[in-house]
């Protein structure tokens, strides 16, 4: 399944990039795609795996770890910035890019490639009570920050967050979905979410960036080392002090390792903020992430 998934990955990603130096799609290719996942596929994902959670305590540890990871991001990136010589907007780019995770568009194939189907609940809870829920707070904040712009309300954020289509999937899931929908109904959602892989590696190959000047290298470098190599080496310890183990844990320390979000790089590029470094932090770090994430998968099957 995994060599499967990767196969996958590499040929989308090929023929985005391919389809963009040819100019045989439109010029809002991506932007339609993520359209499509945003309101259909991430959706149908979310009310296939939320109905068989158990909800409990025992999850709270996948909700409070993408927050927790957040914290150590705002510190470390405060820490980097004498040494590194970061403008205004390279912190803002860093605080978006590193502290959020692609734990859905990216996140849950991958965990499903990596660790198999039953893991999933497990990566749902921790993208739509985690990291949606960062998003939809600490990101607007850093955009309302660093943006120019006045920061939001408890009433805007709380707007913004409603309008966010997979929320409603959620609202939906955890109230009326059963655990067991009819064939027709389970078959098409299963449909659905089977696409996000190829639509969404599609879209990323078709506006991945890759070039950057030269005094973003450091920047990038730094960026790219926390968000795959030491949040995830801190996402585990943490997973067992917070009481996690087996396929929660896995999942945790995955999810944990994803690259940068992409809604979250399209943030900072639309408020200005770095834009060259936010799109190189989505590109190199999906990218690197095809071989960093089956590593951490070897590790935590050798070790947990």
């Amino acid at each position: 399944m995994a060599f499967d998934a990767f196969a996958l990955i590499l040929a989308m990603l090929a023929l985005g990039k391919l389809f963009a130096r040819l100019r045989v799609l439109p010029a809002n290719t991506t932007e339609v795609l993520n359209g499509v996942v945003l309101y259909l596929c991430l959706p149908a994902s979310v009310l296939i795996y939320v109905p068989r959670l158990q909800l409990n305590l025992s999850l709270l540890g996948l909700m409070l770890t993408p927050w927790l990871l957040a914290g150590v991001t705002v510190l470390a990136v405060l820490a980097l910035r004498r040494p590194l010589r970061l403008r205004r907007e390279e912190h803002a780019a860093l605080l978006l890019c590193v502290g959020l995770s692609n734990s859905s568009f990216i996140g849950y194939p991958m965990v499903r490639a990596l660790l198999g189907e039953a893991a999933l609940p497990y990566a749902v809870v921790y993208d739509q009570f985690g990291t949606f829920v960062l998003l939809s707070s600490f990101g607007l904040y850093v955009l309302a920050r660093y943006g120019g712009e006045t920061p939001p309300s408890l009433r805007q954020t709380l707007l913004r967050m409603a309008r966010f289509p997979p929320l409603w999937a959620l609202a939906f899931a955890l109230t009326l979905m059963p655990a067991q929908p009819p064939a027709w109904i389970a078959s098409g959602l299963q449909h659905l979410a089977d696409a996000m892989l190829p639509l969404v590696m599609l879209a990323v190959g078709f506006s991945i960036q890759l070039r950057l000047p030269r005094e973003e290298l450091k920047p990038l470098a730094a960026g790219l080392l926390l968000k795959l190599l030491l949040l995830p080496a801190l996402a585990w310890p943490l997973s067992w002090a917070l009481g996690l183990r087996g396929q929660a844990l896995q999942a945790n320390v995955l999810e944990s390792a994803m690259p940068t979000m992409i809604t979250a790089a399209a943030l900072a590029i639309s408020h200005r903020l770095a834009p060259r470094l936010a799109a190189a932090l989505v590109g190199y770090g999906i990218l690197l992430s095809l071989a960093t994430l089956p590593a951490w998968a070897w590790l935590l099957g050798a070790f947990v």
